[in-house]
C-alpha cells in the first residue's frame, strides 16, 4: 500500500515545528521530566503507516509534553503537519474531548472529535490508505518515585478539569513528575472495515476511546471519588436500604425522615473521603518513615499484578501481622503506579484527627459487630456494593485481626460475603482477589504480642498509646518482603462451584443460592492457601526453625550451619510453589545477620562457639518460625515418624500421612489434596535418602535411620520438631475425649479443657510456643473431627464417637515420646477431676 509516511528525525522535528511551540518547549524543557510507558513505545508502532496521536483532553501543555516524549523516544513528532490523501492538518495529533472557548466556557455541541470524523472520511475516500491512531494519556504530578515539594501536592493530577492557570502551576511545580502512557496503536482501516454504518462507526469508536482513557486514568490515579455526598445519597436511596429504613421506622415508631437521617449518619460514619493530595502527602511521610526503621522493602511477582489489574475490580487480601501492613501495601501500590485501595478499618482506629487522615487516605470504618442493627448492616453492605460497582479497589484482612502467633488465622468471611453478593447483584466488572504475603524480620508489636499471649488484655487504641509507640523510631527492624500471590478470579471460582450461577443470578439477583456459603468458604480457604504459597523465607525464619527445635534453644555453630544448609536445600530442591522466595544468604551469613539483628547471641567457647536465643527472643522467634512452618510440613512429618523408632515401612509413612493430612491441611492451609501430599512425601523421602539421612532397605519397602546419637538422626529430630507440637495438640484432644467417654463433653467444654491441659503442659515442659495452647487451633481441630465424622453431636449437644477413635490414639505411640504421652494422660485425669466431670460407665481406655 503506497501512501505518504510522516516520519522525521528528531532534529528536523524541532526545526520544522512552529516557532512559538519551539519557544514554549525550550522554556519548559527544564521543568519537564518524563516517564514513558512503555519505555520503548516505538517498538509497538505498526510498520509503514502514518502516525496520528489522540489525547483525552485539549491542553496546550499536553502538546508540549507529548512533543518532548516523542522526541526522547525517537517517535514521529506530533507537531509536524499531517497529510492523509486530501486531508491536511497542521499537527499529527488531536484531542478527543471538546475544546472549550475562552469566553464563558462555551463549547461546540459536537459529541465527537471533528478530526476523528475527518480521518474516517479520508479513509472512505481513499480505500488504499490507512493510518495508525496512538492513544496517549498524560499525567502531571503522579510519578511517585521522584520527590516534589509539599505545595506541589495541591496541584497533582486528579479527575477535576482545571483551568489554564492551574494547569500552568501544575506544570511548573510537578512537571518533573510526569507520566506519558502510549497505548497500543489502532489501525483505523481495520476499525472502518468492522462497521458498515459510517455515523455509528464514529460514535462507537469515540465511546471506546473515552472508556479507554477513563480506564487508564482510573488505573493511574484512582477512580473518581470527588463527590462523596453523591455516594452517600446513592447508598441511602438504594432499594435494600430504603426497605430497611421503612421497617425500622415502623418498628421503632419513628418518622421516615428520622430513620433516613439515622441511615445517612451511618454512611457518613463509614464512608472514606479519598483525597489524592492527602495520599500523595502521606507518601512523602512514609518514605522517610520506612528509611528510618527498615533496611529495605522488596516486592516480588508485582509484574503479574500489573498485567492483570486493568479492567478488574481488585480486592487485596493480605495476611495481617502488623499495623504496618496496610500502610506498606498502599504505599507500594502508589509508588508503582497502581491505585491506592479503599481499606476496611476497625472503628477503633477512628480516633479524633487520625481518623480524618486515614479516611482521606482511603480508609472506611466498620463496627466490630453488626448484630442487632439491621439498618447499619444493610447500609454497610450497600456501601461495599457501591465500591465494587464503581470499580474502586478494596483491601481488607479476612483474618479479622492481627495474628499474634505468626500463623494464618481462621478466616472470617463477612467482607468476602459482601463482596461476592455485590458482584452477583451486578456482575458487570470482573472481580479479582489478590492475596498478599507480608514478611517481616522483626515486629514493632513484638512485646505487646507476648503480653497478650501470656494473658494480658489487649490495649485499646488511643492517642496516648500512639504517642508511646513513637519509641519504635529508635530501633531498626531489618528488611520487609511483600510477595504478590497467585490471583483468584471470582467468575472462574463460581464457574467451578456453581456452573449455573449466571442463570440463577439473572432470575433472582437478591436471593442467596444454596451453594453460596460453601463457595464463600472455599474462596476464603483458597485465599489463605495462596498467601502461604507466596511465603518469603528470611534469615530469621531459618534461624527460628533450627534453634527452637532444641531443648535449650542453643546449637553449636557447626551444627547450626549444617541445619541451615539442609533447610535451604529442602526449600530449593523441592519448591513449595513457584512464588515462594528464599533468602540468598549463605548459612554463615544468616548467622551473622541474626546476630546483627540481636535475635540470637553468640557464646564463645574453646571447643566451638554456641549460638542461642534466650528469654523473650525465644518467644519472638516462635512467631517467625510459624510464618514458614507450612513449608516444612512434608519433611517434618517424615522426620516425626523416626523420632521413636529406627525402622518403619514406607507404606506406613504414606498411610499415616494420608490419615493425618486433612487436619494439617486445615490448620496450615496446605495446597495439595491427599494423593498429592502422598506424592510429595515420596519425593521428600528420596531427598532424605539422597542426603544420607535415611537408608532404603528391602528393595525400598523399608526405611531406617542411623543410631540416635548420630549427626543424621539429630538433623531429623530438628526437622521433626516444627510439627511435633501439632501432633501433641491432636493427642491432647483425642486423649481427653477418650478418657471422658462419649456423650460427656460438648465441643466448647472440650476446647476449654484442651486449652488448660496444653497450657499446663507447656509450663511443665518449657515450651516457648504460645500457639501450643491457642484455643482457636483446638477449635479448628475439633471442627475437622466433626466434619470428617470422627466425632459427632448427640441429641443433647455432647460429642459422641465410637471405638475407631482409639486407633488414632494408638498411632500416637509412633510419634510422641512415652514421657509426653504419660504427661498428657496424667493431666487429662487431673483435668477431669478438677472440673468435676462425671465419667461414663465404661469409658474406653486410651494409650
Amino acid at each position: 500500500m503506497d501512501q505518504p509516511l510522516i516520519t522525521e528525525s528528531s532534529s528536523s522535528t524541532v526545526a520544522r515545528a512552529p516557532w512559538w511551540m519551539r519557544l514554549l518547549g525550550a522554556l519548559f524543557k527544564s521543568r519537564i521530566r518524563i516517564r514513558r510507558e512503555p519505555v520503548n513505545p516505538a517498538a509497538t508502532l505498526l510498520q509503514a503507516l502514518p502516525v496520528c496521536y489522540v489525547t483525552e483532553r485539549y491542553r496546550l501543555s499536553d502538546r508540549i509534553i507529548l512533543e518532548q516524549a516523542c522526541r526522547e523516544a525517537d517517535l514521529p513528532s506530533p507537531l509536524l503537519p499531517f497529510v492523509l490523501g486530501d486531508l491536511r492538518k497542521p499537527r499529527a495529533m488531536f484531542a478527543l474531548s471538546r475544546r472549550k472557548g475562552w469566553l464563558i466556557g462555551r463549547s461546540s455541541p459536537r459529541t465527537h472529535s471533528e478530526t476523528l470524523a475527518q480521518l474516517f472520511e479520508a479513509l472512505r475516500t481513499h480505500p488504499e490508505l490507512d493510518v495508525q491512531l496512538v492513544p496517549v494519556s498524560i499525567f502531571v504530578g503522579r510519578a511517585p518515585d521522584r520527590q516534589s515539594g509539599w505545595f506541589g501536592v495541591l496541584f497533582s493530577e486528579n479527575w477535576v478539569v482545571v483551568g489554564r492557570f492551574r494547569r500552568l502551576l501544575a506544570l511548573l511545580l510537578n512537571g518533573h513528575d510526569t507520566i506519558v502512557q502510549f497505548s497500543t496503536p489502532v489501525s483505523l482501516r481495520q476499525v472502518l472495515s468492522d462497521e458498515q454504518d459510517a455515523p455509528n462507526t464514529l460514535r462507537k469508536f469515540s465511546r471506546v476511546l473515552r472508556a479507554h482513557f477513563r480506564r487508564i486514568r482510573a488505573a493511574v490515579i484512582g477512580p473518581d471519588l470527588s463527590h462523596r455526598r453523591t455516594l452517600v445519597d446513592t447508598v441511602v436511596n438504594a432499594d435494600p436500604v430504603r426497605a430497611v429504613i421503612a421497617s425500622v421506622a415502623s418498628k421503632e415508631n419513628l418518622t421516615l425522615e428520622q430513620a433516613q437521617a439515622r441511615a445517612r449518619s451511618y454512611v457518613w460514619e463509614i464512608a472514606a473521603d479519598y483525597s489524592h493530595p492527602v495520599v500523595r502527602s502521606l507518601s512523602f511521610l512514609l518514605t522517610s518513615f520506612w528509611n528510618r526503621i527498615y533496611d529495605g522493602v522488596r516486592m516480588n511477582h508485582f509484574e503479574s499484578l500489573r498485567t492483570t489489574a486493568p479492567g478488574h475490580e481488585i480486592i487485596y487480601v493480605p495476611c495481617h501481622r502488623s499495623h504496618i501492613d496496610y500502610l506498606l501495601l498502599s504505599y507500594l501500590l502508589y509508588q508503582n503506579k497502581l491505585v491506592v485501595p479503599h481499606i476496611a478499618a476497625g472503628i477503633n482506629l477512628n480516633l479524633p484527627g487520625l481518623g480524618s487522615i486515614l479516611r482521606r487516605g482511603g480508609a472506611f470504618f466498620m463496627r466490630r459487630s453488626f448484630k442487632g442493627n439491621a439498618l447499619y448492616s444493610v447500609v454497610f453492605n450497600e456501601y461495599v456494593s457501591q465500591l465494587v460497582e464503581r470499580g474502586v479497589p478494596i483491601e481488607y484482612f479476612i483474618e479479622g485481626g492481627r495474628s499474634r502467633t505468626g500463623r494464618l488465622l481462621t478466616p472470617r468471611v463477612g467482607m468476602l460475603t459482601m463482596t461476592v453478593r455485590a458482584f452477583l447483584r451486578a456482575p458487570r466488572r470482573p472481580v479479582m482477589f489478590q492475596p498478599v504475603y507480608v514478611g517481616y524480620e522483626k515486629l514493632m508489636e513484638g512485646n505487646s504480642y507476648m503480653g497478650e499471649l501470656s494473658g494480658k488484655p489487649k490495649e485499646k487504641e488511643s492517642w496516648l498509646g500512639l504517642l508511646r509507640s513513637f519509641g519504635v523510631l529508635r530501633q531498626r527492624y531489618g528488611k520487609v518482603v511483600v510477595n504478590f500471590a497467585e490471583p483468584i478470579f471470582l467468575a472462574d471460582l463460581l464457574d467451578k462451584s456453581a456452573p449455573d450461577w449466571r442463570a440463577a443470578v439473572a432470575q433472582n439477583p437478591d436471593d442467596k443460592p444454596e451453594w453460596f456459603n460453601a463457595t464463600v468458604a472455599k474462596l476464603a480457604d483458597k485465599i489463605q492457601t495462596n498467601i502461604n504459597r507466596a511465603a518469603d523465607v528470611n534469615p530469621i525464619n531459618l534461624l527460628a526453625i533450627a534453634l527452637l527445635a532444641t531443648r535449650k534453644h542453643a546449637l553449636a555453630e557447626s551444627d547450626l550451619l549444617v541445619q541451615l544448609e539442609l533447610s535451604k536445600a529442602l526449600l530449593n530442591t523441592l519448591p513449595y510453589s513457584d512464588r515462594v522466595t528464599v533468602t540468598a544468604l549463605t548459612p554463615a551469613e544468616i548467622i551473622a545477620y541474626g546476630e546483627r539483628m540481636q535475635m540470637i547471641q553468640r557464646v564463645s567457647h574453646p571447643l566451638g562457639d554456641v549460638l542461642l536465643c534466650e528469654g523473650k527472643n525465644a518467644v519472638l522467634l516462635s512467631y517467625f518460625r510459624n510464618n514458614v512452618l507450612h513449608l516444612f510440613t512434608t519433611s517434618a512429618w517424615i522426620a516425626c515418624c523416626f523420632i521413636n523408632t529406627r525402622r518403619i515401612t514406607r507404606a506406613s509413612i504414606l498411610r499415616l500421612g494420608k490419615l493425618i493430612y486433612p487436619f494439617l491441611q486445615a490448620e496450615l492451609f496446605l495446597p495439595w489434596n491427599e494423593d498429592e501430599f502422598v506424592s510429595r512425601i515420596t519425593a521428600t523421602i528420596e531427598f532424605f535418602v539422597g542426603r544420607g539421612l535415611l537408608q532404603s532397605e528391602s528393595e525400598g519397602r523399608t526405611l531406617s535411620r542411623a543410631a540416635g546419637q548420630s549427626d543424621t538422626a539429630f538433623q531429623l529430630r530438628t526437622i521433626a520438631h516444627s510439627l511435633l507440637q501439632a501432633f501433641e495438640r491432636y493427642y491432647i484432644t483425642i486423649a481427653l475425649l477418650v478418657k471422658n467417654g462419649p456423650r460427656t463433653l460438648s465441643a466448647g467444654e472440650l476446647e476449654n479443657l484442651c486449652h488448660l491441659t496444653a497450657q499446663r503442659l507447656s509450663l511443665l515442659h518449657e515450651m516457648n510456643a504460645p500457639e501450643f495452647f491457642d484455643k482457636s487451633l483446638f477449635r479448628s481441630f475439633i471442627q475437622q473431627l466433626k466434619q470428617r465424622r470422627v466425632v459427632w453431636n448427640d441429641e443433647s449437644g455432647k460429642l459422641d464417637f465410637d471405638a475407631s477413635l482409639e486407633v488414632v490414639g494408638r498411632d500416637a505411640k509412633l510419634i510422641l515420646s512415652r514421657e509426653i504421652r504419660h504427661g498428657i494422660l496424667k493431666l487429662t485425669d487431673e483435668g477431669r477431676s478438677s472440673l468435676a466431670i462425671e465419667p461414663t460407665t465404661n469409658p474406653p481406655a486410651a494409650e
